[in-house]
């Protein structure tokens, strides 16, 4: 486990990334996380004393990594831009898993299977948390409804939520 402090900071411009919560994690800290690795991989551990888990460090160049700080960690540590926070991460290697009704789901449609089995770890991993986010079981389902025909469509999490948005705005929502 390694520990050091970091100050909340957040993106003003930075395409995808605009207005993003993050810690920066230096090249120093990231080499001893995980050796030589310059793409993204996932951390536990804690951010104060709220516990963290399959946290992503997403790559910036030379060898340094951002950790995003969502809504529900900021909360969880009641902090915000500007303010400091103890950090202690170790790599996560425990793998997210696949919602059952989502596997059942997809082998009823094999292309969409196909399609979803072709997508790198971490965008299956999108669609997988925003399943295993839903707080209720309707909700639950609609999301596997909307993943599945997604994938027969041949669309990644971005634009499946981008054109849920546009249908909503259509109808008034």
């Amino acid at each position: 486990m390694i520990s050091f402090t970091a100050t909340i900071l957040k993106f003003d411009k930075q395409g995808e990334k605009t207005g993003w919560t993050y810690i920066h994690i230096p090249l120093k800290i990231a080499n001893k996380l995980n050796p030589g690795v310059k793409k993204s991989y996932r951390v536990k551990g804690k951010l104060d004393e709220f516990k963290i888990e399959k946290v992503a460090l997403v790559p910036m160049g030379e060898g340094n990594f951002i950790m995003a700080i969502n809504a529900t960690m900021r909360k969880g540590i009641g902090k915000t831009k500007g303010a400091t926070v103890n950090v202690q991460i170790e790599l996560d290697a425990s793998q997210i898993k696949v919602p059952p009704q989502l596997l059942v789901c997809l082998q009823d449609e094999p292309e969409a299977l196909k399609y979803f089995n072709s997508l790198p770890q971490g965008h299956r991993n999108y669609f997988t948390k925003w399943i295993q986010s839903a707080k209720t079981e309707p909700t639950k389902v609609k999301r596997i409804t909307m993943v599945v025909k997604t994938m027969i469509r041949k669309m990644d999490f971005g634009a499946m939520l981008r054109e849920e948005r546009d249908e909503r705005r259509m109808l008034g929502r």
